[in-house]
């Protein structure tokens, strides 16, 4: 008798690895020990804070608030990864200016972190790193800074007008508010 079938039966291994079953649990096993490896290897604060204070030294640096694009800013922060800023900055003002007032926070996901920054610009705050399997991956931009603090409208000190109305047409009085204020009652 002669056999057509020269094929070797399939092991266990192959067999279960192509199965539904096999692939979900090895898929299940594969992010296990990724997760392991990222709660590990995830960024301390003080490793963020130093590594996000070059990256701002830098950012200010090239001063560029003016990007065609989202991929512009992306390459800036891939190469902010892999670069350090000058030891003397041409504007260190700047910088102190940056730390007045804006304030950065660090905060840990157990698998991963981010640091966020907070100015009276971003109030609700605008993640600007995250840090994952030991690395500090930047998403800072210029735009997102607070360098300068002063009056959003100018002329404060001009009586409120009635819209459409020539100059003279007052609302009221401006009140004198250089003195202390108390309350007379009605």
């Amino acid at each position: 008798m002669q056999n057509d079938n020269y094929r070797q039966p399939d092991s266990f291994f192959y067999a279960f690895r192509h199965s539904c079953l096999g692939r979900l649990v090895l898929t299940v096993i594969i992010l296990l020990i990724l997760s392991v490896i990222a709660y590990f290897t995830c960024p301390t604060e003080e490793h963020m804070r130093a590594e996000m204070d070059d990256n701002i030294k830098q950012c200010i640096e090239e001063r560029d608030s003016v990007t065609s694009d989202w991929t512009e800013t992306m390459v800036k922060n891939t190469r902010y990864m892999f670069t350090t800023a000058d030891s003397i900055m041409t504007h260190p003002e700047d910088l102190r200016v940056f730390k007045e007032f804006n304030t950065m926070a660090y905060y840990n996901h157990s698998l991963f972190s981010t640091m966020y920054i907070f100015n009276s610009f971003h109030i609700e705050g605008k993640r600007c790193a995250l840090g994952i399997f030991g690395l500090v991956i930047p998403i800072v931009d210029f735009n997102d800074f607070l360098l300068r603090e002063g009056p959003m409208f100018k002329e404060y000190e001009r009586p409120v007008q009635e819209y459409g109305s020539s100059t003279e047409q007052f609302f009221g009085d401006n009140p004198d508010l250089g003195g202390v204020f108390e309350y007379n009652g009605d």
